[in-house]
C-alpha cells in the first residue's frame, strides 16, 4: 500500500477546503502567498491519491428530509460483505466497519418528506447475518460541516487566513421545508462525488444549461441547503484512532452537554438522537492512548452522563453517497 505524505502547504489547502470547498484555487493562493497552479497541482495529487475529497451536501433539516443512523451486529465474519451490499445501495448514505469489523454503522438520509417511502428497516435487506439492529434517528446537531463550523481537527492556517477564507454562518432554518425541484437532486447527485466541479461539468451531467445550473447553485447555497464537506485521510493529520460514542445523557444536561462536547477539537461530529442512547459523537484521537486520555479527562466528568459506549471505527466503505477504495481507514466522518 502507498503511503500518502503532506507538508505543511498541503495542509494548508485542506484547511482551505475545509471553510469553503468550492473556493477557486486563485483564491487560496492568494490566502496562501503561492501561485494558483501551486494549489491546483497540489490538490489534484491529493485528490488522485485518494487523500480528499470535497463533497457537496444537502441540509436535510432546511428540505424536510430525515436523517436515521441503523447500527448492526453482524454474525462472525459476515459484516464485511454486507457492508459491500449496502453500499451499492443508492438509499445508503456512508457505512463503517465498527468493532474489528463485527459490527456496521449505516447512515441512511432522505432529502425530502416525499421520499420516505416505508421504514428504514423495511429497505434494508433481510438476512440471517444481522443478529441485532438498533435504529436512531437524529434529532438536533451541535457539530458537523452542515453548521460551517471550523474543521478542528485541521490548524494549519494562522487566524487571519481563515478570516480570508470562511464562509459567513448559514442562514437561519426555515418555519417550513424548501422544496426541490429535478434539477436540484440532479446537483446533489454529482455536486456529492465532486463539490468542486465546473459549472459546465455540472451541465453537461445534469443536462440542464450552464446559466440555469449556475443560478441554482447560487440559491441553494444562500438558503443554506448546499454545504460543502471535507473528506480527508486522517493519517495524513497524525490522526490513527477514530470512534463512535454513545452517550446516555440525563434530558436536564442534554443541550449543555452535547454544547461542551462540539467544542472540543477532537469531536468530528455530535448529535442528539433517539433510541437507547441520547447524544452520539464521532471523536478522532492520535492513538489509543490519546482517545483513553480524552475520555477520562474529557468525557468522564461532563455532567450528567450516566452511561457510555465507545465503538472504534475499523474501516469506511461508504461516504456521502459514494464506495471508498479499501484502504481508506478511520476517515473523518
Amino acid at each position: 500500500m502507498e503511503r500518502i505524505s503532506a507538508d505543511h502547504l498541503d495542509l494548508q489547502i485542506a484547511h482551505a477546503l475545509a471553510l469553503d470547498g468550492r473556493a477557486s484555487f486563485s483564491r487560496i493562493a492568494t490566502v496562501l502567498g503561492v501561485s494558483d497552479q501551486t494549489v491546483a497541482r497540489r490538490y489534484r495529487r491529493l485528490r488522485a491519491q485518494g487523500a480528499l475529497r470535497v463533497v457537496g451536501l444537502c441540509d436535510h433539516r432546511r428540505t424536510g428530509g430525515s436523517r436515521w443512523w441503523v447500527r448492526l451486529q453482524c454474525a462472525p465474519g459476515s459484516a464485511p460483505a454486507l457492508a459491500d451490499a449496502l453500499a451499492r445501495r443508492p438509499d445508503t448514505a456512508w457505512i463503517q466497519l465498527l468493532a474489528g469489523g463485527t459490527e456496521l454503522l449505516c447512515g441512511v438520509h432522505s432529502l425530502t418528506e416525499e421520499d420516505e417511502d416505508g421504514t428504514l428497516l423495511e429497505r434494508l435487506p433481510r438476512t440471517a447475518r444481522v443478529v441485532a439492529v438498533t435504529a436512531q434517528s437524529i434529532l438536533h446537531q451541535f457539530a458537523g460541516a452542515a453548521l460551517r463550523t471550523d474543521h478542528e481537527l485541521i490548524s494549519a492556517l494562522t487566524p487571519e487566513q481563515e478570516a480570508a477564507l470562511v464562509l459567513p454562518p448559514p442562514p437561519p432554518l426555515p418555519d417550513s421545508p424548501l422544496p426541490l425541484d429535478a434539477l436540484d437532486r440532479a446537483l446533489f447527485t454529482e455536486l456529492g462525488l465532486d463539490a468542486r466541479a465546473s459549472h459546465a461539468d455540472l451541465a453537461a451531467a445534469t443536462g440542464w444549461s450552464e446559466s440555469t445550473v449556475r443560478r441554482r447553485l447560487d440559491h441553494l447555497e444562500a438558503t443554506g441547503v448546499l454545504f460543502t464537506d471535507l473528506e480527508i485521510d486522517i493519517a495524513l493529520l497524525g490522526l490513527r484512532t477514530c470512534a463512535w460514542l454513545w452517550l446516555d445523557v440525563h434530558p436536564a444536561d442534554l443541550e449543555r452537554v452535547g454544547a461542551e462536547l462540539a467544542g472540543h477539537p477532537e469531536i468530528v461530529f455530535a448529535a442528539a438522537t433517539t433510541g437507547p442512547t441520547n447524544l452520539t459523537a464521532s471523536v478522532c484521537c492520535r492513538d489509543p492512548r490519546s482517545l483513553y486520555r480524552y475520555l477520562n479527562d474529557r468525557v468522564g466528568p461532563l455532567p450528567g452522563v450516566r452511561r457510555s459506549e465507545t465503538v472504534l471505527i475499523s474501516r469506511t466503505v461508504k461516504q456521502s453517497g459514494s464506495a471508498l477504495p479499501a484502504r481508506r481507514r478511520g476517515t473523518a466522518a
